[in-house]
């Protein structure tokens, strides 16, 4: 196996085969072309095509529509494993999502995106190139392992969740799966850096609608009314110290209110006013009671004021939590492609979150971070901007730690 070494413009060595260097120009190729044609959840049927066309131009098992638009390939390895040359029968999956967001691109590039108001603003076209990459070089190499790989092509990441869905349709089994890996590629950390750690990487994601009602009227006569805008900015302040009085400093959590809207004149008090918000922590304990007090808090100032309300809540997804032994296979890993001794960043947790963590619910898993910022060429947007564009050097380097940790786990 021949190995190449690479530097990037931050002058950050990666040790890459040669193999998967010759698949860097396709890699940047696909990951523009997703890029030009996003499409949203349970949408991304344009994008489920292409991957379904060059899957089966390659011969790779696959299957289509699973979770609406999702596909799962299935690729054997053919390397005997024992001296009663058996072959293993573990199996490894690889997650990449292929969702974009509702965001009006902003960047002045080649590959703009072409459909007003939608951009892969969060990495997923490169998430996808980086696992149709994995699955034609493992699928070219099945010499080199035993067992077998999954490779989950997942609608619907940004929402309203597609990994729940996709396991329902039973993605995990036949044959079952026995450990997940997956990466997102990270502007918060440099080119040439990986983020990994065991236990908890992103946050549990919760989020609460509520209207509150008074007694509306003339703005010169508020002892005629209950205003809806005062109580309601007495329940915003209160929320948010909810995380500062109630939850352990030795906890993370995050309550943000993103919504505000009431009234319709200077001289009217409103009827009512709405709020949202969303809810961020690691600790499942520390999420209920959040939960908890957040319907207190409302209920407690209404009360005093006369004002009912109506409170949504919404668990949508749970915390990322790694399996120690999964995060210690992909760090060893990684340690080997980005040579250089602060490549790895083990301090990377995030109160973002990602529907992933359903799939390290149902089997040992590692979801880690691929540093793709490089300020030197502009590309050190964050996430969700409509500027977000990451450096491509980072596709390759993607393939290179899967390929490695799917010949690792499965030998």
């Amino acid at each position: 196996m021949t190995f190449a070494t690479t530097s990037s413009p931050t002058h950050t060595n990666f040790k890459i085969r040669a193999d998967i260097l010759e698949l860097q120009p396709s890699l940047v190729q696909w990951r523009r072309d997703f890029h030009r044609f996003p499409e949203l959840g349970f949408q991304e049927k344009r994008t489920a095509t292409a991957i379904a066309e060059k899957l089966t131009a390659w011969g790779i098992p696959h299957q289509t529509g699973i979770a609406q638009t999702g596909i799962v390939a299935i690729i054997e390895g053919k390397k005997k494993s024992n001296p009663n040359n058996k072959i293993n029968q573990k199996v490894l999956a690889i997650r990449a999502d292929m969702d974009a967001l509702p965001i009006q691109e902003e960047n002045i590039i080649s590959y703009k995106s072409q459909i007003d108001n939608m951009m892969h603003a969060c990495g997923h076209d490169g998430h996808t190139a980086i696992a149709l990459g994995t699955a034609k070089y493992l699928w070219e190499h099945r010499a080199d392992f035993s067992g077998t790989v999954k490779i989950i092509f997942q609608p619907a990441e940004e929402g309203p969740g597609g990994a729940k869905p996709m396991i329902e349709a039973g993605v995990l089994e036949n044959p079952q799966v026995d450990a997940l890996i997956g990466l997102h590629i990270w502007n918060n950390l440099p080119l040439g850096t990986v983020g990994v750690r065991s236990g908890a990487l992103m946050a549990a994601t919760e989020y609460f609608h509520c209207t509150i009602t008074g007694r509306g009227g003339h703005g010169a006569l508020p002892h005629q009314t209950i205003d809806s805008i005062l109580v309601t900015s007495q329940i915003v302040n209160a929320l948010h110290s909810i995380v500062s009085r109630n939850v352990s400093p030795l906890e993370s959590a995050v309550i943000s209110i993103g919504e505000f809207h009431a009234g319709s004149a200077t001289n009217i008090i409103a009827d009512f006013a709405k709020i949202s918000g969303t809810v961020r922590f690691f600790n499942h304990e520390v999420g209920a009671k959040l939960a908890k007090r957040i319907e207190e808090v409302i209920a407690g100032i209404c009360a005093a004021h006369g004002a009912s309300y109506e409170l949504n809540y919404t668990k949508l997804y749970p915390a990322v939590i790694n399996d120690y032994a999964i995060a210690e296979l992909v760090r060893s890993v990684a340690e080997n492609v980005i040579e250089t001794p602060e490549g790895i960043v083990p301090e990377c947790q995030t109160m973002g979150g990602e529907d992933v963590s359903f799939f390290l619910e149902s089997v040992p898993g590692c979801y880690f971070f691929l540093g793709s910022a490089n300020p030197d060429k502009g590309l050190a947007y964050p996430h969700h901007h409509p500027r977000f564009n990451f450096d491509e050097i980072a596709l390759a380097t993607g393939v290179e730690i899967f390929a490695r940790c799917v010949e690792k786990f499965l030998n």
